[in-house]
């Protein structure tokens, strides 16, 4: 009688996961956003939800099914709305960056496409650099020139009395096929010397930008402004503001990234 074969000890790890969520969401020609494509892998489970702003408005919660990104995953999130679409895009909890085997870095894509006269808000909870880990974080938004954007990121290094691991997060915004933001941040050990100097964060762990793309700030443009201590809002070369923080822990960068969204009518 033949037995199985015995497990190869000796062969390589596999890589890591591979996931991505997909979301498409169309107006319905009746006033409110259908969701025509809803597809989760692995840990990226997707669940409608409602809107919170209008009824033309469509929800959906990003649910993490597993413990992702660890080191090696390759995890990646594309959302599109078509003409005239309204689509909330959340997270039910924050994401940890975890390590993994081998030392090989975790990857997390988010892409959004926003087509004329639709509005996405994309409004994730925050992530958490856990020590030991590395991630690269990249995030396109693609807006045709009538789209409205509202986008919020947030990053916590280490928890509670942890040093972090290495993150990197690229952001790239386009609209009507034109640069509207391109912009890198790296943090933790390996990233540059100065990271966390006086011209860098000056000892802070949290950090976040908020983003709003509209159209209406071409009759009345944003101004630059300080909203805090470690707080600052810049216009961009466009209708756009970007709004960047600071703070000791995520519950006061929160706070800070909300009375902003109120200051620009968001």
């Amino acid at each position: 009688m033949t037995g199985a074969p015995a497990a190869d000890l000796t062969a390589p790890a596999p890589a890591g996961l591979r996931a991505t969520a997909r979301i498409r969401a169309a107006a319905d020609g009746r006033g409110g956003t259908a969701l025509t494509l809803l597809a989760g892998e692995g840990p990226l489970a997707l669940r409608r939800t409602r809107g919170e702003e209008t009824a033309a408005e469509a929800g959906v919660m990003l649910v993490g099914a597993m413990s992702a990104p660890l080191g090696g995953d390759r995890l990646g999130v594309e959302a599109e709305a078509g003409p005239g679409a309204r689509l909330l895009l959340r997270s039910a909890a924050a994401t940890l960056a975890l390590p993994g085997r081998g030392g090989e870095p975790a990857r997390y894509d988010v892409r959004l496409t926003v087509a004329e006269e639709a509005r996405v808000r994309w409004l994730p909870e925050p992530l958490v650099s856990v020590r030991g880990s590395r991630l690269r974080v990249r995030t396109r938004a693609e807006l045709a020139p009538t789209a409205r954007l509202l986008l919020r990121e947030e990053q916590v290094l280490g928890r509670t009395r942890e040093a972090p691991g290495l993150l990197r997060s690229r952001l790239t915004v386009t609209r009507g096929g034109r640069p509207l933001l391109d912009q890198e941040l790296a943090c933790g050990p390996g990233a540059p010397g100065g990271w966390d100097g006086p011209a860098g964060l000056a000892g802070h762990r949290a950090l976040g930008q908020l983003l709003i793309v509209d159209p209406d700030f071409e009759q009345a443009p944003p101004t630059a402004a300080v909203l805090g201590e470690f707080a600052a809002a810049t216009p961009l070369a466009g209708p756009a503001v970007l709004v960047t923080a600071m703070a000791p822990d995520a519950l006061r960068l929160r706070e800070l990234l909300d009375a902003a969204c109120l200051t620009y009518g968001w």
